[in-house]
């Protein structure tokens, strides 16, 4: 076989093969001479069929078909001859001489794997943030979890934030109805930014039975071109306002969290814990997110495009996993970027794992899965489905991976230790606002 290599890009090749006449031909006569048997004409007993007739007959089928198996063996053949690590399927195969009797010639376009040359590490910059949950916090979030079991309860005076309000509403421009401005029983809670600004303000004052027609500005930024900027007069008419009821802290509302004891105490222990527990993983994402920043920072990378086309498969696939609906039918360009990035951060953690001859660590596989079972009734019966289950034993082993390099990172890298309260780091965007 005849190999030869052009560089046509930063990890594109050209190849040329010529795979010698013989390897297609004795294929071929195999194949024909292993259908003689099998093939029922007219006119002929089974088995007796002339090998000229078979080969009249299919030969040119058969001849295709050997091509396009040599030409997929062949090529990953040639790659290994030359030492070339493709990347995904080829852009382009094309043949040039496929005649029976004669060397089978054709070039094919491919991608390779880039060389990566880690970079100074000691160059990144990463804020890791601490802090210590104070009993504030601890009655924070009780307080937050009284909301989540709130009820609503009518009441004859006006709606106020924080209120519940059942309403109908028809807007309109210019006197002119528009598509989406009506709605009947709608259920909004008022100052929790449903609707617009304006619209919610309008709401505040109005009891049950109270009808009122009101101006209400949408922003110059709003989402339907239509809309942008644009005064509305919207008629509302309001048919109940419920007010929030929140539960009493009491041995009942313990035992609603698992503290069948009903003690005060045992509580906020296990409030904290829970605490704790979201904290550490929030702090583990949060410097985990500096560290890929870094490295995707720090490395031009050249990402292979079969690889992003099969990333953007991923993604869709996860979107409608997790969204419960068919997003395979969405334009690959809204993926293109994120998958581009993903490709490049997973050829760099690559490399580093492959320098570094990093392997899983048994020890801290087994300390990650404790950490996923604790929040669990029964630890050991999803420890056991870990065990049990090779797909998710691998998730688990490719996070401990993460986690070494995450580590290896950080003992190079400009570390920046920040105390911080508990609210910055949980609710980072309120905190902001």
């Amino acid at each position: 076989m005849q190999v030869s290599v052009e560089s046509t890009g930063d990890i594109e090749r050209k190849l040329v093969i010529e795979v010698p006449a013989e390897r297609v031909d004795q294929e071929v006569e195999k194949r024909l001479k292993d259908m003689r048997g099998k093939v029922r004409l007219d006119g002929f007993r089974p088995g007796k069929v002339p090998p000229s007739v078979v080969k009249k007959r299919y030969g040119s089928a058969v001849h295709q078909e050997v091509v396009g198996e040599v030409i997929q063996q062949t090529l990953y053949e040639a790659a290994n001859e030359e030492e070339l690590r493709i990347a995904g399927t080829p852009s382009s195969v094309v043949p040039e001489s496929i005649e029976l009797g004669k060397p089978l010639k054709y070039t094919a376009t491919v991608e390779v794997y880039p060389e990566i040359e880690i970079g100074a590490i000691d160059s990144i910059e990463i804020t890791r943030q601490t802090t210590e949950i104070t009993d504030t916090d601890v009655d924070k979030m009780i307080e937050v979890l009284r909301k989540q079991q709130q009820e609503w309860k009518t009441k004859d005076t006006a709606a106020e934030k924080g209120d519940q309000v059942i309403l109908n509403f028809e807007g309109s421009i210019d006197g002119e109805a528009f598509e989406g401005g009506k709605a009947e029983d709608f259920t909004m809670e008022v100052g929790k930014g449903q609707m617009i600004e304006d619209f919610e303000s309008a709401v505040v004052g109005m009891k049950a039975g109270d009808e009122k027609v009101a101006d209400v500005t949408f922003p110059e930024d709003y989402h339907a071109e239509n809309l942008k900027g644009k005064t509305v007069q919207f008629k509302l008419n309001v048919s109940a306002v419920n007010e929030a009821v929140l539960p009493e802290i009491n041995a009942e509302f313990y035992k609603k969290f698992g503290v069948d004891d009903g003690s005060e105490e045992s509580f906020r222990a296990e409030v904290k814990k829970n605490m704790e527990r979201e904290l550490k993983q929030t702090l583990k994402a949060r410097v985990k997110q500096g560290v890929m920043d870094g490295l995707y920072a720090t490395h031009e990378v050249a990402a292979p495009a079969a690889l992003v086309a099969d990333e953007i498969k991923q993604m869709r696939a996860e979107m409608s996993q997790n969204g419960g609906y068919d997003a395979s039918s969405l334009p690959a360009e809204m993926f293109k970027d994120q998958a581009e990035r993903r490709v490049k951060l997973g050829l760099i953690v690559g490399e580093i794992i492959k320098q570094n001859k990093m392997e899983k660590d048994p020890e801290k596989v087994e300390a990650m899965l404790q950490d996923l079972a604790a929040s669990y009734e029964d630890p050991d019966s999803v420890i056991e489905y870990y065990k049990n289950n090779q797909q998710a034993m691998q998730t688990v082993e490719a996070a401990v991976l993460e986690e070494m390099i995450v580590d290896w990172v950080l003992d190079q890298a400009k570390v920046i230790d920040e105390v911080t309260d508990f609210d910055s780091i949980m609710n980072p965007d309120k905190t902001a606002a």
